[in-house]
């Protein structure tokens, strides 16, 4: 059993690092579109989130969770510091617009293990209140054990397809399938099934669709609340579930943490 699982997180560490190389490095990892997805309208996801470098580079999405708070993945936090990033809302467009916002805190979880994405979420702390508009409001936390829905809907920057570093400009959002777990797993491979624990949620969307790198961190969301945070997939597309973490499973945690 041991081994299983020590196998499955170093094929898991090597699928996220194997895309990092074909792309030409870490920072090409988190640029572009989700695969297949729609363009974005102005204000449709006022939640949404870019995570930028002080240098103004996106790399991983996020969302608004309240006036000073926003919810994202473990992944795209670690190894950062608040000074070299940035929160960004109210654009879809990563060119032009929205408010920018500085770090007063990071708070990665405590049990986030780098190897299988476990605990995969993050909260930042902005430096000022967040100010709400028709093109910024917070998205609700899920508090319900989504196992099987349709109608999702993720959105984000992530890349058109996994040899694609090129930098999309507008947002993207798909409506994808929540999937059951035994599901996911069984559509996983042996190695890294074990990696798909029960505070994990998967979707699946036809060949062509779905989560790519630069998603991650972002928001999936079913009739209103956010459900998931964009964790890892394998990239892009090809008909394998994405994988989130559970936004009902993690809910107290990000309450006691923001209260």
């Amino acid at each position: 059993m041991g081994s299983s699982l020590s196998k499955g997180r170093i094929e898991l560490r090597c699928l996220i690092i194997g895309a990092t190389s074909i792309l030409g490095g870490s920072s090409a990892v988190h640029r572009g579109r989700i695969v297949g997805g729609q363009l974005a309208e102005p204000g449709q996801f006022p939640y949404q989130v870019s995570l930028r470098s002080a240098k103004n580079a996106h790399f991983c999405g996020g969302s608004v969770i309240s006036e000073r708070w926003v919810l994202t993945a473990a992944h795209c936090t670690v190894g950062r510091s608040p000074l070299d990033t940035r929160i960004v809302v109210g654009t879809h467009l990563l060119d032009s617009g929205g408010n920018y916002y500085g770090v007063a805190r990071m708070v990665v979880h405590e049990l986030y293990d780098a190897s299988t994405r476990a605990f995969d979420v993050s909260l930042l702390q902005t430096e000022s209140t967040i100010l709400f508009s028709d093109l910024v409001q917070p998205i609700a936390l899920g508090a319900e054990f989504v196992n099987l829905a349709h109608g999702a809907v993720l959105s984000g920057w992530g890349q058109l397809e996994w040899t694609d570093v090129g930098m999309s400009n507008e947002l993207r959002w798909l409506n994808t399938s929540v999937i059951m777990l035994a599901d996911c797993r069984q559509g996983s491979s042996s190695t890294v099934a074990p990696n798909i624990f029960l505070h994990k949620l998967c979707t699946l969307s036809p060949e062509g669709q779905g989560m790519c790198m630069g998603d991650t961190g972002g928001p999936l969301v079913l009739d209103g609340v956010q459900i998931g945070v964009g964790s890892w997939g394998i990239p892009c597309g090809f008909g394998h579930p994405d994988i989130y973490d559970r936004v009902s499973s993690h809910r107290a945690w990000i309450l006691a943490n923001i209260s």
